[in-house]
């Protein structure tokens, strides 16, 4: 019976995720997050480059790629009333927020649906796919990841202050 207790460090736990972990995970997030938007507000050359001489999908579209997936993803780990909302404004502004980190792991395949091609090029062309409508929805959907990651932080801080 002694010998049931022994492994008692041993039991079903669901995932946590440890202080360090999150602290790796935020760091990673910033990290890829502020090189992606140095690459794109200097307009590196780098992002034209294709990612080999055979295909014709330039690096920029996964540095965007990866930049849009990072900002929500930094904000979900450096607020613990978003990972664990204690509140009903708070449950509202992570629920948004997982919203936003699953729409932004489907931007590009979303986009390479509106664009017809991985590099996001548009054309005056007949039609939706590669068309002026679908480069609106384009720019609406590529936009509006940050700007709503960014409300919902500016939302969640007010709502830290309101409630202290």
């Amino acid at each position: 019976m002694a010998d049931i207790y022994r492994f008692k460090h041993l039991s079903y736990r669901p995932f946590k995720t440890s202080m360090e972990n999150r602290k790796l995970f935020l760091l990673g997030s910033l990290v890829i997050f502020i090189v992606a938007l140095t690459l794109l507000f200097t307009g590196s050359p780098i992002l034209d480059r294709s990612l080999s001489t055979t295909s014709n999908v330039p690096w920029g579209t996964w540095i965007t790629w990866l930049g849009m997936i990072a900002l929500p993803f930094s904000i979900y780990w450096s607020s613990k009333g978003l990972r664990e909302p204690d509140t009903r404004l708070r449950k509202l502004l992570s629920n948004i927020l997982k919203i936003i980190i699953i729409l932004a792991l489907l931007w590009a395949p979303i986009c390479y649906l509106l664009a017809g091609n991985i590099a996001f090029n548009f054309s005056e062309v007949e039609g939706f796919q590669g068309g002026q409508t679908a480069m609106k929805w384009f720019w609406r959907y590529s936009y509006g990841i940050p700007i709503v990651t960014i409300g919902v932080l500016l939302l969640y801080w007010v709502s830290h202050f309101i409630k202290k």
